[in-house]
C-alpha cells in the first residue's frame, strides 16, 4: 500500500513539475503551420492549372499541325494544278466545247482543293509586291530594277502556304535589287539643288 501511494506521489510530482505551454507561441506555431499548408495547396493548384493549360494548348496544336505532312502533299498537287491552268492559258489557242469544259473542271477543281485546305487551317499566299522576309520567302534570284525599292519580291515563281500561325511552306521569289530604299521626290531635290545655290552666294558676297 505504501508503495502504490508513492507512485501515485510521484506521478502527481510529475504532472506538476510539466511546463506550461505558452498560448501566445501555439497560437504562432498553429498559424505557421496553416500558412504553410496554405502554401503549399496554392502551389499545387498553380501546377494543376498550369499543366491543364499546357494540355489544352498540346492538344489544340495535336489537331492544327496534325496533317503538316498531308497537307504539304496536298500543296503539291495545288501546284501541278495550276501549272497545268497556266499551261493552257498561255497556249495562244481558243478553248471551246470540251476542251473548254475541261479546262474549267479543272478550275473549279483548284478552287475546290484550296476551299478543303483553308477549312483544315492551311492557307496560301502571294507576296507579290510585298517587303521580303526571310521568315516566309526564299529568294530565288535578284532582279535589278531601279524603279522598285530593293528587297521588294517583283516576281513569285511558287506560292507560299501557312498551317495555323507555322510555315508550312516558303513562298519562292524574286527579289529587286539595285532601286533606292526611298525615292527621293522631286520638290526634295530641287530644294536640296537651289540651297546648294545659295550658299554659293552668301560664301562669294
Amino acid at each position: 500500500m505504501m508503495d502504490t501511494a508513492a507512485n501515485g506521489n510521484k506521478a502527481a510530482d510529475a504532472e506538476n513539475t510539466t511546463p506550461a505551454t505558452d498560448p501566445a507561441q501555439e497560437a504562432e506555431s498553429l498559424a505557421k503551420e496553416v500558412a504553410e499548408l496554405k502554401d503549399r495547396v496554392l502551389r499545387t493548384l498553380a501546377e494543376m492549372e498550369n499543366l491543364r493549360r499546357r494540355t489544352e494548348r498540346e492538344v489544340a496544336d495535336s489537331r492544327t499541325y496534325a496533317i503538316t505532312g498531308f497537307a504539304r502533299d496536298l500543296v503539291g498537287v495545288a501546284d501541278n494544278i495550276r501549272r497545268a491552268l497556266d499551261a493552257a492559258s498561255d497556249s495562244g489557242v481558243v478553248l471551246e466545247g470540251p476542251a473548254k469544259a475541261l479546262v474549267d473542271g479543272v478550275e473549279l477543281t483548284e478552287r475546290e482543293l484550296l476551299k478543303v485546305l483553308e477549312k483544315n487551317g492551311v492557307k496560301k499566299f502571294d507576296p507579290h509586291g510585298a517587303k521580303f522576309d526571310p521568315n516566309l520567302h526564299q529568294a530565288m534570284f535578284e532582279v535589278p530594277d531601279a524603279r522598285v525599292p530593293s528587297g521588294s519580291v517583283v516576281q513569285v515563281i511558287q506560292p507560299g502556304y501557312m498551317i495555323g500561325d507555322r510555315m508550312l511552306r516558303p513562298a519562292l521569289v524574286g527579289v529587286s535589287k539595285g532601286g533606292p530604299r526611298t525615292a527621293p521626290t522631286p520638290s526634295a531635290s530641287g530644294a536640296a539643288a537651289g540651297g546648294g545655290g545659295g550658299g554659293g552666294e552668301n560664301s562669294g558676297g
